[in-house]
């Protein structure tokens, strides 16, 4: 099964990172949080513990995912060994997500050319490419993004599905059909 990089600069929404790891670990998808430091801290002050730093490749990978947040979203966009390995891993037909104000990183990356997207609600205006729906999850070849904080869930169960994991069982294991409907 594919294995997944969550990339973790300071100033990440916790939520966004954090649902995503917990829930591919459940669906046994091996996933790795890479930090631009060790520990990295979030946007509302957690700390979290990297399971590597970042040292400038992702070729280990067949997902990379951008959580939101800021600043850690336009640390993630301002870094250009990350644009260089998401150009890198789209050239080589590999998945790129990214949720709230990630896509900004994917807009400069050149990811989003001729892609629907979506993001947190008014940063498609700092995005110069690419189409804007204002969905939950949007799923444009292998370019998935969504919205914010309380997409996070929707966000990982896609991922879960698009790596061919059985997500809806794992939403029924974890009540997200029972409150969410099917």
């Amino acid at each position: 099964m594919t294995k997944v990089a969550v990339m973790l600069a300071n100033g990440f929404e916790e939520i966004e990172a954090l649902t995503v790891v917990d829930v591919l670990r459940r669906a046994g998808i091996t996933c790795e949080m890479i930090g631009f430091e060790k520990t990295v801290t979030g946007s509302h002050g957690i700390s979290v513990q990297a399971d590597k730093v970042w040292a400038g490749k992702l070729e280990d990978y067949g997902l990379v995912v951008l959580p939101g947040g800021m600043p850690g979203a336009t640390n993630l966009r301002d870094d250009d060994r990350l644009m260089s390995a998401l150009q890198k891993m789209q050239e080589e037909g590999k998945w790129i997500a990214a949720i709230c104000a990630a896509p900004i990183a994917l807009n400069r990356a050149g990811i989003l050319k001729d892609k629907q997207f979506t993001c947190y609600d008014g940063i498609e205006s700092d995005i110069d490419s690419g189409t804007y729906i204002k969905q939950t999850v949007v799923v444009d070849g292998k370019v998935i993004t969504s919205r914010g904080p309380a997409t996070a869930l929707a966000f990982a169960y896609e991922l879960v599905h698009q790596l061919g994991g059985d997500s809806d069982q794992l939403a029924t294991a974890m009540l997200y059909n029972d409150v969410y409907g099917d």
